[in-house]
């Protein structure tokens, strides 16, 4: 999978996207990430992207010329174009599930006080936010979709089962989890898990799954999942 990046702040991507399951995948050659800095497709002397918006108002716009130009010098017709700014959908683990089967994404970070509109309508076929607050700008959400998106390819974990019973794989928060010792400080794992029963195993899981995802994201639905039935 290749993944572009346009971006007025290309230091930040130094360091979160050279560590872990993203640089494994880059070395094993599963993810080809490139970084790219919007005034390398500048012409004026001052390499200059923003200008201010027509009919007044605070801040500065990017404007169109130069991401235009980025666009198409880095996409084809494989690219999937999406913009990164408060104003997207809200990024969710069933649209990184659809972003990672896509052969070429195309990041464009957004800064200032937003796009141009034209860029929006002529050249995005996606727009997300990370969540309903205000950061400095679009890098961080890249790579937060970056990293969601990289370790859904196939391959990227080393067993591709890992990413079945995450929280949200199947909409839900992941069901509570212990590792050894069995006992703790006279805290106790749940004996189902030490029954080596499966089937309990699995049904208990589901139920956690559902009555946690209840409880603390009550936004989410938890309709029945494999395994279990909501109690």
């Amino acid at each position: 999978m290749r993944i572009d990046v346009l971006t007025l702040f290309p230091g930040m991507f130094v360091g979160p996207l050279d560590e872990s399951i993203i640089q494994r995948a880059r070395k094993t050659g599963l993810l080809d990430l490139r970084i790219h800095n919007l005034r390398d497709f500048t012409h004026d002397r001052h390499k200059t992207v923003d200008d201010r918006p027509f009919g007044g108002g605070p801040g500065m716009l990017l404007k169109p010329e130069p991401i235009f130009e980025a666009v198409e010098h880095l996409a084809d017709e494989r690219t999937r174009v999406v913009l990164l700014s408060p104003a997207g959908r809200v990024f969710r683990q069933a649209i990184a599930s659809e972003l990672a089967i896509c052969a070429h994404l195309l990041l464009v970070s957004g800064a200032y006080e937003g796009f141009d509109e034209r860029v929006r309508e002529q050249l995005a076929d996606d727009e997300l936010s990370i969540g309903d607050y205000v950061l400095t700008n679009g890098a961080l959400p890249a790579m937060v979709v970056i990293d969601a998106v990289t370790r859904l390819i196939p391959g990227a974990l080393g067993k591709d089962e890992s990413v079945v019973d995450e929280s949200f794989s199947r909409g839900l928060l992941e069901y509570p989890q212990y590792t050894r010792p069995a006992e703790f400080r006279g805290l106790q794992v749940p004996e189902v898990l030490l029954s080596g029963h499966h089937a309990e195993i699995a049904k208990w899981r589901a139920e956690q799954a559902q009555r946690r995802t209840r409880e603390r994201r009550p936004d989410l639905p938890t309709g029945p999942v494999a395994g279990g039935a909501v109690t």
